[in-house]
């Protein structure tokens, strides 16, 4: 059932304040693990990413924050508001601390408003009995919310489930209550990464498709030449105002076939963006194991284009952005070392990608070090550069440091993708960060999720803590 907790918006945040004597202690701190990318050198262990004149100085950390009760609870999707504030959503299966109304230690989606300040407003759960898992939130344009995930529900806040996890979306006002919820799946596991307001105002969201279960369903306006194929596909499903279904497609080949994100195109049609491991049907010019796949449609659902980006490799796309110039980005992690991919410092690398409207390649960039990293999702900023929410475990080549098993880490381009700062925070413990934002003063708001118990300047609430850092 849907539960929400009130707070103070006072002039010092729930629980998470940190005396002024340990915040210098922070400042001090993360200023040594300040991290900069500025060699243009082409050989082992460098970057050639970065020109000097191209570095900026980094972004301190004015405060850091953590969120939940003594469960698991984890953010995927922070979004500016109109008021000034954010609003910042995932899931949680708590029951105490920040979650203290919820009744069942299930997954339920979590969603969570801050006011420009960075005080916590109010915060409410949506779901049922089982697991549901949010994973996109926006706000739309009267000021209320779209959010999307995966959820296996029928009952609290669901009103329907057609087999393991479906689609759930969920439109709600600017409080938070729910003006309508839609399910959308078939029997077996589907899932929703992504939602945008479509520019007559109703929305497109964007996933996969268990195929298989669905026994080829799943798409409206077939064509004679359309073949039920594939283990997973990319879903893409078009919403009217009031959550009507308007149509939905889907799209891919015989393998596994994922979309993360979605765009509403220049032309007014859409851009889904993910990976597939097919090299048939839909996908014509595969280059290894998991490429980078990028599908174009019209405004009706009707494929245009479709493009592969990667080497030989395995590479996962999970987010995707227009840039200001009408392009596209693309960002996920590589292990490839070939064709499209120019260089590799590691096991896996952050891959940025840029694009045009008819699917060329225009740039690719990436970053990392000796070990895995990978990239969660990317954001414009107002200087036309990329905000890359990441993870690493890696130490040397773009990284100065690492603090443990697994850290959070915040990449800042310029419009070129040529790397300008970046910063690398974390305990000894899996630290995960999912994406971040740009407010109008410039500050940064990045989010991610503890496991840590040496979190740097928070007290652990839980096994996973909702971590929110700013930096200005």
């Amino acid at each position: 059932m849907a539960t929400t907790t009130y707070f103070s918006a006072g002039p010092v945040s729930i629980k998470s304040k940190v005396s002024s004597k340990k915040m210098k202690k922070t400042v001090l701190f993360l200023v040594c693990i300040c991290l900069f990318s500025c060699s243009t050198e082409d050989g082992n262990g460098t970057s050639s990413n970065s020109t000097v004149d191209q570095v900026t100085t980094a972004k301190e950390i004015t405060w850091i924050k953590n969120f939940g009760g003594s469960g698991d609870d984890s953010p995927r999707s922070i979004v500016p508001t109109q008021d000034g504030g954010f609003a910042v959503f995932g899931f949680t299966n708590s029951i105490d601390g920040d979650l203290a109304g919820k009744s069942l230690n299930v997954n339920d989606y979590w969603l969570l408003k801050f006011d420009a300040l960075g005080n916590l407003e109010w915060n409410t759960t949506y779901g049922g009995s089982k697991d549901d898992r949010g994973q996109k939130a926006i706000q739309t344009a009267d000021g209320g919310y779209a959010i999307t995930g995966y959820a296996m529900s029928d009952d609290g806040d669901g009103s329907n489930n057609e087999g393991f996890h479906d689609n759930w979306v969920l439109r709600l006002d600017a409080n938070g209550e729910i003006l309508w919820e839609k399910s959308f799946g078939f029997s077996g596991h589907d899932h929703s990464y992504d939602i945008i307001e479509t520019v007559d105002g109703g929305f497109f969201f964007s996933g996969f498709l268990d195929v298989t279960s669905s026994n080829g369903e799943g798409s409206t306006n077939k064509g004679s030449g359309h073949t039920a194929h594939g283990v997973g596909e990319f879903w893409g499903t078009r919403l009217d105002a009031d959550g009507n279904m308007l149509w939905r497609r889907y799209f891919g080949g015989t393998n596994n076939d994922r979309a993360f994100g979605v765009v509403q195109a220049n032309d007014g049609g859409f851009i889904l963006s993910g990976s597939s491991e097919s090299t048939d049907f839909d996908v014509s010019n595969p280059k290894g194991s998991y490429d980078y796949w990028v599908v174009k449609v019209d405004k009706t659902g009707n494929l245009e284009w479709e493009k592969s980006f990667g080497g030989t490799g395995i590479d996962q796309s999970q987010d995707i952005a227009k840039t200001p110039d009408g392009a596209y980005v693309i960002v996920g992690n590589t292990f490839s070392t070939d064709i499209q991919v120019s260089r590799n410092y590691g096991q896996s690398d952050v891959w940025l990608v840029k694009f045009n409207d008819n699917g060329d390649l225009l740039w690719e960039k990436n970053f990392g070090g000796p070990a895995f990293d990978a990239a969660h999702s990317v954001t414009v900023t107002q200087d036309g550069g990329f905000l890359i929410s990441a993870n690493s475990k890696s130490y040397g080549n773009d990284l100065t440091a690492n603090f443990g098993e697994n850290d959070l880490w915040l990449i800042k381009t310029n419009s070129e993708g040529n790397i300008q700062w970046q910063k690398a925070l974390g305990g000894t413990g899996l630290d995960f960060g999912f994406d971040a934002i740009e407010s109008p003063n410039g500050s940064i708001y990045f989010i991610g999720d503890t496991a840590s118990r040496d979190f740097p300047d928070i007290e652990p609430k839980g096994g996973l803590d909702l971590v929110l850092i700013k930096l200005k």
